[in-house]
């Protein structure tokens, strides 16, 4: 069950933590978060990689490797979100309207975008 947390703007969403141990050493929130932020480095790696791969064979092979370390990725942050160690932030509508007008902008700019 997911509470909400905070005021209107900027409502957090996380589950109950579960409770570890502090101490100096690390305990298994530190290893999740480990492993998550190398899963999320190795998917852009293969990502680029994939990019620039030239022989076919390679690249399915890339491309299955992406594939696989992309669902450690996803399972490692639902793991975390569950046990209350990884939140997001809910964002209300005026925040996304000033985001996508940005973005907007910014797609004007593309020399490649009929306007």
């Amino acid at each position: 069950m997911q509470n909400q947390q905070g005021g209107q703007s900027g409502q957090k969403i996380q589950n109950p933590e579960t409770q570890i141990p502090k101490t100096p050493q690390m305990n298994e929130r530190d290893f999740a978060q480990d492993m998550l932020t190398t899963e999320k480095y190795m998917t852009n790696a293969y990502s680029v990689a994939m990019n620039e791969m030239s022989n076919q064979s390679v690249y399915q092979d890339l491309a299955t490797i992406f594939k696989e370390t992309q669902d450690c990725q996803r399972q490692l942050f639902e793991m975390m979100f569950k046990n209350g160690w990884y939140s997001l932030e809910q964002v209300g509508q005026q925040k996304m309207q000033q985001s996508y007008q940005q973005f907007s902008n910014y797609k004007n700019q593309l020399p490649y975008v009929q306007h």
